[in-house]
This record gives C-alpha cells, structure tokens and sequence, in this order.
C-alpha cells in the first residue's frame, strides 16, 4: 500500500521575493535583470587596463619609475571592487504589505477619505510627515501596498521601492539607494582617475617614443621582432576610449559631488523637489559642506530589511509504497473493523496506548466551495476543528 508521508522542503526567502531582480550565489548577490550595458561596463575597464599594463607600463617603468603600473593597479582594484559592491548589493529595498498589512492600510485610507461616489476620482494617499520643521509629503505606493518613507520611490525597471532612491544606473546594473550610493560615488571617482591616469601616460608614451625617433615614424614604427605596430594601434585606441570616457565619467562625478556637498539625491534635482518655484528648503541638509559629505559618504550603513537568505520550510507530501506482510496483522486489521467496515476507536491507539499525531490522521479534503457557507475559509486564516473532530481525538 502507498503512504503519504510529509517531507519539508526548505527554501529561502530570496525564491519568494517580489520585483524583478536576479538572485545569484543562494541570495547573496542581487542584481537587476538587465545586465547588458553592466558587461559592457566590465568590458571597457578590463579591456583597456589590460592593454596598458600589457604594453605601456612596461616601457614607462623602465624609463620613468615603477611606481607608475603600481599605482595604476591600485586605482583598477580599488574601482573594480567599489563596482562589484555597488552592483552586487541591496540598494535598499523596502519590503512589500503583507496581505493583513494592506489590507488594513486600505481600511485606514477608506475611514479617512470616506466613500467616493461613482465616477469621481478619489483623492490621493498622502501622509504629512515633519522633519526639521519642514512638511514632507509620503505618498502611497499602489505596487508595495506602503506608504513610502522619505526620499523614497518606486523603481519602475526593478519594480521595487528603493529608500533613498538615487536612479536607476544601467551601467552598473542595479538601484543607486541608500545602501549601495557611497560605492557608487567611490566608483565614479576612481573611475574618473584611473582614466585620466591612462590617458595621460598613454600621450607620455607616445611622447616619449616621438622624441627618440619622431611622432610619423612611432606611428609607423614597424620593427619585425616585437608587434610594434599592433602596440601603436592600441595606444592611440586606448587613447580615444578614455578621451570620449572623460568627458561623460569626470562630469558625471562632478555633478554627484555637488549632490554629496547638497545633502541632494538626483531624483529630487531632477524633480526640483528643493529648487522649484516653492522654493522650499532642503530638510536633509546640514547648511554645511562638511557635515553633509560625512553624513553621505562615512555615516552609518543600515543592514538589508529584506532577508534575503531567511529560510521558508514548505511541506512537500511523497507517496512511499510499503509493503505489508500478509498473515495475523491483515487479519487483526481486518477484525478491528466494525460492523460498517470502519476501524473502531481502539484501532487507533498505538501499544503503548497513546494516541498518535494529528498529523498522521488523515483529514477529509474538501474544497471551499463544498463546506458549509459558516465554516468557509479565506485567504490567511487557519481552521478551526469542529467540536466533533475534537470528541473523535478524545
């Protein structure tokens, strides 16, 4: 015969996980689901420092110092390691209503607005909250069931509310929020220093090179032992990659300096939230440049709320086929049967004369459309056993 024995299957909170991010390493890594421009990004920093510590560096250390591929490295780590953190992280996302949750946010909402008649529109889910005595406005998000904390919004390509939300950056591959900003802002402006630092040893090679034997002949400088040819080619390459990632890296660290010395996120720029024709001030600002970069870049990082790695047992039924002996045990199965041919009270005492676990009963499955309009269950609540299955297990 078959028996179906309970087995649990434990999964982690991150399988579960609302929003569209992908979870790599058993939870550990988070990223965005579009990771195209973030490969392209990985491709343009190793490809060109790989050609400069291929070729450039070697000549420029035995002729000006070698300390020149040393410090070079430690800027390519050094921004190589922000990017993973920046791209490998929880930026801060907020976790969604549980059903009882949002449920009882809509009947706050419902008692304070009151019923809207038909055809009209309803007002809009706004709570006042007061920092530094100034009125912030926290909107209510349709998508998490929450109403949003300060600074906060929703991420329409991760579909997740991000606390302190900065933007969405394709070239790293994720959410710029509250946990993950400091790495990005350290990424761009090592970023920003290893490209000036290439290009400007790369025009110091070929400066070099011109003043042996002329800058045409360095062009067309075609030994037949090493590939110099080849070597001049990828210099002037590496030249235009960082020439034309100047212009967008270095200003984009500029305007996220001044964002860090302003206590300002580039959603509220580009909002105008602190700037716009109110001219409200800026709560989040100490008034002094110092004070806000600390606050920005050294202040304390808050853990991840999302748990990524929590466990969630989940039971999974498994039907094993035992085999039964035949002999006395069939017949006393059998003799234990009452007159209708179910087992009396007695059959279902174990030797010792304990009773055994609810959970090796089996329950009667009914569907909740065939149970009694009184007994009928929604989602999230537990049954309640009637009085008579409480006199059956006594």
């Amino acid at each position: 015969m078959s028996v179906m024995v309970a087995r649990k299957k434990v999964v982690r909170k991150w399988e579960k996980l609302p929003g569209r991010n992908t979870f790599c390493c058993d939870g550990r890594i988070m990223m965005a689901r579009q990771k195209g421009i973030f490969y392209l990004t990985l491709f343009l920093i190793l490809g060109t420092c790989a050609l400069f510590f291929a070729f450039e560096c070697r000549y420029l250390a035995v002729q000006l110092s070698p300390a020149i591929p040393v410090f070079a490295a430690v800027l390519f780590l050094f921004a190589m390691a922000t990017l993973l953190r920046t791209s490998f992280s929880d930026p801060g996302v907020i976790p969604r209503a549980l059903p009882d949750e949002a449920a009882f946010i809509e009947m706050e909402i419902e008692a304070t607005n009151g019923t809207v008649p038909q055809g009209q529109r309803p007002p809009p889910r706004i709570k006042n909250f007061q920092i530094n005595n100034q009125i912030v406005k926290l909107k209510y998000c349709y998508t998490c069931k929450i109403f949003r904390p300060p600074r906060a919004s929703h991420c329409s390509i991760c579909d997740n509310c991000v606390e302190r939300f900065d933007h969405h950056c394709p070239w790293v591959g994720n959410c710029v929020g509250k946990r993950n900003y400091r790495y990005f802002y350290l990424f761009i402006l090592s970023l920003s220093l290893l490209t000036i630092y290439i290009f400007t040893f790369n025009i110091v090679y070929v400066a070099l090179k011109s003043l042996k034997i002329g800058f045409l002949n360095t062009l067309k400088e075609t030994p037949g032992t090493y590939p110099s040819t080849s070597l001049t080619v990828l210099t002037v390459l590496e030249v235009l990659i960082c020439f034309f990632t100047l212009w967008s890296v270095v200003g984009l660290t500029g305007f996220h300096t001044f964002l860090v010395a302003l206590n300002q996120t580039t959603n509220e720029d580009i909002k105008g939230s602190w700037t716009g024709k109110n001219r409200v001030q800026n709560p989040y600002s100490h008034g002094n440049i110092v004070k806000n970069c600390c606050e920005v870049l050294c202040g304390p990082l808050p853990p991840s709320v999302l748990d990524r790695r929590g466990i969630l047992q989940q039971e999974e039924s498994t039907a094993q086929e035992e085999s039964c002996p035949r002999g006395p045990s069939t017949q006393e199965t059998t003799a234990a049967q009452g007159p209708g041919g179910q087992a009396e009270e007695s059959s279902a005492q174990q030797k010792d004369g304990s009773l055994p676990h609810l959970s090796a009963v089996p329950a009667p499955s009914l569907s909740n459309a065939e149970m009694p309009e009184e007994k009928q269950l929604t989602s999230g609540e537990l049954p309640v056993p009637s009085q008579d299955a409480g006199q059956a297990e006594h």
